[in-house]
């Protein structure tokens, strides 16, 4: 697609961290040129103390591309090549702008003893919505498992990661990926659906994809068949994910709100493995992902678009279980005037977290929710692109945990 279709803009942030850990790299050189021409240096600008580039705006065809199937590519594609001293150089190709949206272009460093030319190479394919991968194979949404050696949890865990085998099943040259949960969640939607539509149409996208990994989780489907990994990024066995894609703010954010849900049936204990394919190129039994944009552009909320597809006897469940957090959210949103051993624990984790992310004010861990920790907490929800409420809901615990533990980690391993 030439630069000239690109009369639109959208916004990007390349957020950059060490593979040692959850450690910002500040003064990174982040240099952005269009695919087409990776020779040409668009922009080029240097990361903040928190290892972020300010947003960028850059064209971007026009927004009405994504909201119909359209044989117009509608996301435009940039380079991203990133030089930082004691740094192996990082080249991402094909990092995908949409019209209106916020691209989070994650990049991870390896730190090398002296600089040289060694470079890591990501290369981000075409989105599902655009290109044709192979349809996903049929299965039963509820497996058995009352087989003889059936493994099987015997409740429905929130887990850490989930290892995502980047090839087909039986593909034993294919790498394995060790993704964060909510990580991986957001890849797949990123990759699965265009930002652009409506949010009750990615509420209800993005339920589905949470529902099908987690009936993964529990029934444990592949190690079952001897193998060691959760899930695979081929499209005709399970869900699209692309090493080192970017992601959308507003996938995030929903993701962050709501990733302890899934999909349920009356009786049945383990997440339904939902059946969803786009509707144009391919069509199945369940969600059709244009259908889904077209209902909520009519008016219906996601648990319509999903009984729409599904049958009215599918409803929204979700889980209080969470691995790898060192406590579970209080039950209540934590602001001013709050007290007590929740907001002590909170003040500890953020002060933790900002000896790696100085923009972060140091609080008083005194278990009083006052003025200088809700500036913390704001500061916090800025650098890691939540709403900025000053308010410690279900999001931005969960969100502090998740740091908190990646920062505490390297600090043990150090």
């Amino acid at each position: 697609m030439p630069e000239s279709d690109n009369t639109a803009k959208g916004q990007l942030i390349v957020d950059v961290t060490s593979a040692l850990g959850l450690i910002p790299v500040k003064g990174a050189t982040v240099r952005i040129s269009y695919t087409s021409s990776p020779e040409n240096t668009i922009e080029e600008i240097a990361t903040d103390e928190s290892g972020q580039t300010e947003r960028l705006t850059l064209p971007a065809p026009p927004v009405e591309w994504s909201l119909e199937p359209n044989e117009e590519r509608p996301y435009a594609e940039y380079d991203i090549a990133v030089t930082a001293p004691g740094y192996e150089t990082v080249h991402v190709s094909g990092s995908e702008l949409l019209a209106d949206e916020l691209s989070i272009q994650n990049i991870t460093m390896n730190p090398i003893e002296e600089p040289d030319e060694v470079r890591d190479d990501v290369v981000i394919g075409p989105h599902t919505l655009y290109y044709d991968y192979p349809p996903k194979i049929p299965e039963e949404e509820i497996k058995p498992i009352d087989e003889s050696g059936e493994i099987v949890l015997s409740r429905v865990v929130i887990p850490e990661y989930i290892v995502v085998h980047d090839g087909s099943p039986n593909d034993a040259s294919a790498p394995d990926y060790y993704v964060p949960y909510k990580d991986y969640i957001k890849n797949v939607a990123s990759c699965e659906i265009y930002a652009t539509w409506p949010e009750a149409s990615l509420y209800a996208n993005i339920l589905a994809i949470m529902s099908f990994t987690l009936n993964r989780v529990f029934t444990e489907w592949y190690r079952n068949d001897g193998k060691n990994f959760t899930i695979t990024s081929s499209t005709a066995y399970d869900q699209k994910w692309i090493y080192g894609r970017n992601i959308y703010e507003n996938i995030s954010v929903l993701v962050d709100s709501i990733f302890n849900n899934y999909l349920s049936r009356p009786g049945v204990k383990q997440p339904i493995l939902t059946s969803y394919c786009d509707g144009v190129r391919v069509n199945c039994s369940g969600l059709q992902q244009w259908g889904s944009k077209y209902l909520a552009d009519e008016g219906y909320s996601a648990i319509e678009i999903l009984r729409y597809y599904y049958g009215n006897d599918m409803f929204i469940n979700s889980t209080t279980y969470v691995s790898g957090v060192p406590s579970s959210y209080p039950g209540y949103n934590l602001d001013i005037g709050a007290q007590g051993a929740k907001v002590m624990q909170l003040q500890e984790q953020i002060n933790r977290i900002s000896q790696n992310y100085p923009a972060i004010p140091r609080v008083t861990a005194d278990g009083i929710y006052g003025p200088g920790t809700k500036e913390a907490v704001e500061v916090f929800q800025s650098v890691f692109l939540l709403p900025v409420t000053g308010i410690v809901d279900y999001a931005t615990w969960y969100a502090i945990s998740d740091i908190y533990v990646g920062v505490s980690r390297i600090a043990e391993l150090s």
